[in-house]
């Protein structure tokens, strides 16, 4: 575990490892039900997890507060050691009451992790690397509605997944949206409020609406 900055007053010290003792007494009792868990599991407060057989932890794996993990999938939820899931981030495969096609799941590489209000829907795969950093409100959508016929709704017409993949060491900003079949190659920054809708090559920054690559590292 990191250890905690020395300018941190005693104080705030103690405030600090209370809230993680609670934090770890809730993983201790949640990680029974996983499909496995390495190591220590912290659990925030009014964490919502279901179907908890299809998720997998490395060490040190942290839900913050009102994450919601929804593991109804064909592959599970694989997160590798010391990955954080943000506070009020929604992970979801599939539909709440298992109607529909079951999505496939998401993976996550060590030291990775999602910020505040994200959304991951990985009804697609979704394939994030080690040592990612993802800012709060970035959402992942491996999903995509089929709508060439016009004389059904589009509800009808089902989905189509290619799924998404952020290779490692990459930055994505606050806001970013990344949308199906996209490919963020490693060493990558995402500007906050970019629209990414095609792959992005290795150590590359971008930070406009139109993926366009202003420059390499």
């Amino acid at each position: 575990m990191p250890q905690i900055n020395s300018d941190v007053s005693q104080h705030d010290k103690l405030v600090i490892y209370k809230n993680v003792a609670i934090k770890l007494v809730r993983g201790v009792l949640n990680k029974l039900f996983f499909g496995k868990s390495h190591g220590l599991l912290f659990i925030g407060k009014k964490v919502s997890i279901t179907h908890k057989k299809n998720i997998f932890c490395g060490k040190n794996v942290k839900f913050e507060d009102y994450s919601e993990i929804q593991a109804l999938s064909t592959n599970g939820i694989h997160l590798g050691d010391n990955v954080t899931i943000g506070r009020f981030t929604s992970i979801r495969p599939s539909s709440y009451y298992g109607v529909g096609k079951i999505g496939y799941g998401l993976e996550m590489g060590d030291n990775s992790s999602i910020g505040p209000l994200g959304y991951v829907g990985c009804a697609g795969k979704i394939k994030i690397g080690k040592n990612v950093m993802i800012g709060p409100r970035v959402s992942f959508f491996a999903e995509n509605h089929n709508f060439n016929e016009k004389g059904i709704s589009i509800k009808e017409q089902g989905v189509n997944n290619k799924g998404i993949t952020v290779e490692d060491n990459c930055w994505i900003g606050s806001g970013v949206i990344i949308l199906d079949g996209v490919t963020i190659g490693s060493g990558s920054v995402i500007g906050a409020g970019t629209l990414v809708t095609k792959d992005i090559a290795k150590n590359s920054v971008v930070y406009d609406k139109r993926d366009k690559v202003i420059k390499k590292r």
